[in-house]
């Protein structure tokens, strides 16, 4: 029996504040703006699409995993101006996943890691609800295998 499971991208509210501000002042805390030349290319997190070519996006560093744990974790992630908070259906994968390939980590109510694995995002299904298959398993998060940049949360649903 399958696990059924809910990806959720980033809130843009922790976000908004930074479109306001001036180049130098992003270059400050590490942040870039730029427009996609690329489609795909430019994964926003926070709307789990890939941004279209000439839009405005930030590239910015993010403490994707804030947890008291060994596996606290940061890293780059793009977020459009525009964005607007992913609403997705129980066991929906974005197509922003579908084309990657990605890296998947399960990780249990202390935030330590369980299961990891790389796989292509048109089986992510798959290696999903197996990972949930461990009652272990709290949640899962998405990373692109290659650049090792954080994507999702999936959660059971």
């Amino acid at each position: 029996m399958t696990t059924p499971f809910r990806i959720t991208g980033l809130p843009i509210d922790q976000f908004t504040s930074l479109f306001t501000l001036t180049d130098e002042a992003l270059k400050q805390l590490g942040a870039r703006r730029m427009l996609a030349d690329d489609k795909p290319g430019y994964p926003c997190r926070v709307s789990l699409v890939d941004a279209e070519v000439g839009e405005e996006v930030l590239l910015l560093p993010f403490t994707h995993h804030d947890v008291n744990s060994p596996y606290r974790a940061s890293g780059p992630i793009f977020v459009r101006t525009n964005a607007e908070l992913a609403k997705l259906e129980v066991n929906e994968v974005p197509e922003l996943l579908r084309n990657r390939f990605l890296s998947i980590r399960g990780y249990d109510t202390n935030a330590m890691m369980l299961a990891a694995d790389a796989v292509h995002g048109k089986d992510v299904e798959e290696h999903l609800w197996r990972f949930f298959s461990d009652h272990w398993v709290e949640y899962i998060h998405i990373h692109n295998a290659r650049p090792g940049c954080y994507n999702c949360r999936v959660d059971r649903a």
